[in-house]
């Protein structure tokens, strides 16, 4: 079955996949004992959300990403993780 997306789903979709890739990327700067588990907390955050549909709450979600991203980013920075 074939799904298909208007704009607005599309470049919701595509926010999703390029914040998913920034959080991955992030996770990778954190020291080795801590990425696995980062990585699957991103994962299952991810999934967790994935059925969902209301575009309201979608964006709600990926604000709501952006700023435990910047959190994330802001704690590696602090602790020298390059």
């Amino acid at each position: 079955m074939a799904l298909y997306l208007d704009l607005q789903d599309f470049i919701l979709r595509a926010q999703v996949l390029k914040l998913y890739r920034q959080a991955l990327r992030t996770a990778r700067r954190a020291p080795c004992h801590a990425r696995a588990e980062l990585g699957q907390m991103i994962r299952q955050e991810i999934e967790n959300n994935r059925d969902c549909r209301d575009k309201q709450k979608i964006r709600f979600l990926i604000s709501e990403g952006r700023g435990k991203l910047k959190g994330l980013e802001e704690m590696l920075d602090m602790q020298g993780h390059s």
